[in-house]
């Protein structure tokens, strides 16, 4: 995702709309991530290097996530607990794939590759979504 495309979604004089739109991309994201691990977890195992049954674990765990934080992008006015929620778990994400990319896995290059990309993705979510759940708290203050 490039920055152009981010200050697109954007750009918007309201906040809440600014909101709903980066935790919708955040659920198509993560929820087409999780789908593809669960559909081809052993060819994309095989390509990153990574077991089959973490694959399919990851994938129901992101499908689910992914629903999850789309129902909340739903919302005309999503729950500030809510966002906050998903804005850690993403940090979390972010921090526990780095580590585990350290520390647990052997990964080909690709999949190293892979795990770099997905969790400053994912920590760039977090970012967007906590700087326009505080846009929103600034205009309702």
């Amino acid at each position: 995702m490039s920055a152009t495309t981010l200050a697109a979604l954007a750009r918007t004089p309201e906040p809440q709309t600014m909101l709903r739109r980066f935790l919708a991309l955040d659920a198509l994201v993560t929820g087409a991530n999780g789908i593809a691990y669960l559909a081809a977890s052993g060819p994309l195992g095989r390509f990153l290097g990574v077991d089959a049954g973490l694959l399919v674990t990851l994938g129901a765990i992101l499908t689910a996530y992914g629903a999850g934080v789309g129902l909340l992008a739903s919302r005309a006015r999503p729950a500030t607990l809510g966002v906050r929620a998903v804005v850690e778990i993403n940090l979390a994400w972010t921090a526990l794939s780095l580590v585990a990319l350290v520390l647990w896995l052997s990964p080909s290059t690709a999949g190293a590759v892979w795990a770099v990309l997905q969790a400053l993705t994912v920590g760039g979510f977090a970012a967007v979504q906590w700087a326009a759940l505080r846009a929103r708290q600034d205009t309702s203050a």
